[in-house]
């Protein structure tokens, strides 16, 4: 018999605008519907987004839903639709389902709910959801199971704080006796993520003897980013089909046989790129901003950030500040002013100088003549916060702050200074990959060469350089994605990596356990890796750092 035909509908969705996200389903399953698909699958809780956290508090939310679902089943399209909503429920425990609900012959068929409902990381479904039954259903003469994302994934992935699950759905879908799973999934972005999905549906579909067909949600929201890269594959784990990243794609699938040997996807720094690109972009429309503002001090951070939001939204959505100081160097301007003509953005000029002595003078009756030290050179970062968010507030630009991972990890930033903004784009990423990701728009003559080639320097005091204060970062960065993606502490790391001496070490994780609380106030960062500051970190401010500093450590103050 014909296998039916089943397309995924890999869309971009925005939590909360149910009548947004109605009009993309319309959209894809018209489209569907005329290149003659039986079924289209759309990502989990397409209709009200991913994820809507506590906006399913409101009264009145998955009603409005509901009324939503309703009215797209009575669409009047052939083919069927399995569509990712909030679903109501009573009795005790949580008064919603993660669920899918199959849309045909005019209305609401069937209804399907979510049975693995993930609590770590970035995600926390139980605040909201109670778990449920999945299902199956008949479709041209065949049953179709049907999962919800985590249900997928009920192997952990050897990582702590990730659970191996006691039941597995898609083994219960197959004994059920469904010949094919479809999985309806909003599967966060991380560097790599692509091969683990894709190893995890091989997996899926040889211990259930079925082909498994995931959707999946692509486009950013807050902090997370999404993918797409929505996949097919045969029962014995050979690839059928894959579909686009970081895009709109409309993946139809006709056959259930294989004609490829799943294969491993090559870390490219470019897909990091593409990444961030898509978030900074989805972050901006989404909250409704057309411009953004950013400071550009010459270095590499600011030149990047600036490379990623020219890409992103245009030359003339962004707008740079040129902010320097006593100690800002001449050149430092020269590189700042070449990026902005390079790039075609707008760079204002403002020194600091005046608002500098001033600040110093009136704190004079309070301080008395005191020698230059951290206070100043804080000053400066913050009188360049103040400009930037005057610049914000008189515009409407959206600030986008300029620090790495690196720097956020070891507090090597100023709260109320640098750290001002409404996003942080590449906070996520370490200094030594922003090299990376920064030569590959010096390769298309976009960004300055000695931008590159420099000492990395904050310029709040004389000849200042990163490394005065901190580890070279081919060092500093290794010991952070140890610590911070492995969760190991100081012993572990040095006898994992001989090359990092247990001193090194030890010094990096005291910086990282003191700066826990500037991270609390940070921007929101986009999330690129395993394990990314923000939504996904929760690490008490008042806490014992001493099983991860080893030996002789017994406490680590927060130095504000």
């Amino acid at each position: 018999m014909t296998p039916p035909r089943i397309a995924l509908a890999q869309i971009n969705t925005v939590p909360g605008d149910i009548p947004g996200n109605a009009s993309l389903i319309r959209a894809a399953w018209q489209r569907a519907d005329q290149v003659g698909a039986d079924l289209v699958v759309f990502p989990e809780l397409a209709l009200v987004g991913y994820s809507p956290r506590d906006l399913l508090f409101r009264p009145r939310f998955v009603d409005r839903a509901m009324q939503e679902l309703r009215e797209l089943a009575s669409s009047g399209y052939r083919s069927a639709a399995l569509v990712g909503t909030a679903l109501p429920r009573q009795g005790v425990g949580r008064p919603f389902w993660n669920g899918a609900a199959l849309l045909r012959d005019g209305r609401i068929e069937q209804t399907f709910h979510k049975e693995l409902l993930p609590v770590y990381d970035v995600f926390d479904e139980a605040r909201y959801f109670e778990p449920g039954r999945g299902g199956s259903f008949n479709l041209r003469g065949h049953r179709i199971g049907v999962t919800i994302c985590e249900d997928l994934w009920f192997v952990g992935e050897g990582r702590l704080e990730i659970p191996s699950y006691s039941a597995d759905p898609v083994a219960q879908r197959a004994a059920e006796g469904a010949e094919v799973i479809v999985n309806l999934s909003a599967s966060p972005y991380h560097w790599g993520k692509a091969t683990a999905r894709q190893r995890t549906m091989v997996g899926a579909a040889r211990r259930s003897g079925c082909p498994v067909l995931l959707c999946n949600v692509w486009g950013g929201n807050d902090e997370i980013l999404f993918d797409g890269g929505s996949c097919a594959v045969a029962a014995d784990g050979s690839l059928i089909v894959r579909g686009r990243r970081f895009a709109n794609d409309l993946l139809v699938v006709d056959s259930w046989v294989g004609e490829t040997e799943p294969s491993i996807e090559e870390l490219d720094i470019r897909e990091l790129r593409e990444a961030l690109v898509m978030g900074l972009r989805d972050y901006a429309s989404k909250c409704g901003f057309r411009e953004v503002v950013l400071g550009l001090s010459g270095g590499i951070d600011s030149a990047l950030t600036a490379c990623l939001a020219v890409e992103a939204l245009g030359n003339r959505a962004l707008r740079g500040l040129a902010m320097p100081s006593r100690f800002s160097s001449r050149e430092s301007v020269e590189d700042a002013m070449d990026l902005a003509q390079r790039l075609q953005i707008r760079c204002d000029l403002v020194p600091i100088e005046n608002a500098y002595a001033a600040l110093t003078t009136s704190l004079e009756p309070a301080l008395g003549s005191v020698p230059f030290g951290l206070m100043h050179e804080n000053l400066q970062a913050r009188i360049r916060g103040v400009l930037l968010m005057g610049v914000s507030n008189q515009t409407g630009a959206l600030l986008v702050t300029t620090g790495n991972k690196s720097e956020l990890a070891t507090g090597y930033c100023t709260l109320y200074g640098d750290m001002c903004g409404g996003l942080a784009a590449i906070s996520d990423v370490y200094k030594t990959e922003v090299y990376t990701l920064a030569a590959t728009y010096e390769e298309a003559g976009q960004l300055p060469h000695r931008s590159m080639t420099k000492a990395p320097s904050a310029e709040l005091r004389p000849n200042q350089t990163d490394q005065d204060s901190l580890p070279p970062y081919s060092e500093l960065d290794r010991v952070l994605a140890w610590h911070l993606e492995e969760g190991w502490g100081a012993t572990e790391i040095v006898a994992k990596d001989p090359g990092l001496s247990l001193a090194t070490v030890q010094r990096v994780l005291a910086l990282v356990a003191r700066s826990e609380y500037k991270r609390k106030q940070a921007a929101p960062g986009l999330r690129v890796s395993r394990k990314a500051f923000g939504y996904g970190r929760r690490v008490p401010l008042v806490a014992s750092r001493l099983d991860f500093l080893d030996p002789g450590t017994s406490r680590v103050g927060s130095a504000h």
